[in-house]
């Protein structure tokens, strides 16, 4: 395939890189794809599971220890991060102070 690049304009130009850049961006994501499942399709042949292979989880997100506990119910606890649980707004309604149910 031959395209005469001299009888363009600069934008049809500019969109033919575009279209270009797209092309180029999905054969690498179909290609990625297809290894993948093919390496999984192995990984199954041979008894594993892919991620038993490679070590990974399918959750990769790491969860935050727990830093407070709740005195009227220990098995309460927050990591200090996100949302205040009821027992933790309680407290600090009553003007107590959080650094009084650090988990040592």
């Amino acid at each position: 395939m031959s395209i005469d690049l001299e009888s363009k304009s600069l934008d049809e130009l500019r969109k033919l890189r575009k279209d270009v850049d797209v092309a180029i961006k999905t054969y690498q994501d179909r290609e990625r794809k297809k290894a993948l499942a093919a390496v999984e399709q192995k990984a199954l042949e041979m008894g594993f599971s892919l991620s038993e292979l490679t070590g990974q989880s399918s959750k990769s997100r790491k969860v935050n220890p727990p830093k407070y506990r709740d005195p009227a119910d220990p098995t309460q606890t927050w990591s200090g991060r996100g949302r205040q649980p009821g027992w933790v707004k309680q407290l600090l309604d009553e003007g107590k102070s959080l650094d009084d149910y650090l988990i040592k």
